[in-house]
């Protein structure tokens, strides 16, 4: 096969997680509002493909040796995407379903960090950028990221699949929903703090500047 045709199948599958996740985000409000568990095991799926997709492309994109400056730019941003739409779904979720208020205040406070940790990076990035630093994606960005997508799937597996789950399961499923939301906080902030720590210098040049 060509490069080009190389090219083209990564960068179609890296955008893939796009009408993945919309896809998703219609299938969950469907399943919830129908009580369709088709629609759920279909949601399910649609997640797994996101993820599947976001583990393949760069790794296709390294073995073929077309990593390109789009790719680079185009991954972190439908990741992006893919945290914009799912998360708040979830969280829709957990209030549609009634759920403790417990949980919907951790998954409120999962998804803002989420949100805001992107943005806040972007922005340092940004400024990084005008001084030639260097803004490639740090291990740590690329461990959370990975970590997000099974993160996303045992999140909705549980709010999709608890009420048909032995009521003896419900709560251990529960408690290990919440340590997995509790250790992607802290992993946000962390985050936050290194890329801050990193960029930082470039910062007070900006403002001095």
């Amino acid at each position: 096969m060509k490069p080009g045709f190389h090219s083209l199948f990564v960068n179609g599958l890296t955008f893939s997680r796009v009408p993945l996740i919309f896809a998703f985000l219609a299938c969950a409000v469907a399943a919830q509002r129908l009580g369709s568990v088709a629609c759920a095991v279909a949601a399910l799926l649609l997640l797994f493909l996101a993820g599947i997709s976001d583990l393949f492309d760069g790794h296709l994109a390294r073995r073929w040796r077309v990593v390109s400056t789009f790719g680079k730019m185009a991954d972190p941003l439908m990741d992006k995407v893919f945290f914009i739409v799912s998360f708040p779904t979830l969280l829709w979720l957990i209030g549609a379903q009634g759920e403790n208020p417990f949980h919907a205040v951790l998954m409120l406070v999962f998804t803002v960090l989420y949100i805001l940790r992107d943005q806040w990076v972007t922005f340092l990035r940004a400024i990084a950028s005008t001084y030639q630093a260097d803004v490639s994606a740090m291990w740590l960005g690329k461990v959370r990221t990975a970590l997000s997508f099974p993160a996303a799937g045992l999140i909705y597996l549980y709010l999709a699949f608890h009420g048909v789950l032995p009521e003896s399961w419900n709560e251990p499923f529960l408690w290990i929903v919440y340590a997995v939301e509790a250790f992607l906080i802290c992993l946000n902030i962390y985050s936050c703090i290194v890329y801050t720590r990193a960029y930082w210098p470039y910062m007070l040049r900006a403002i001095r500047s």
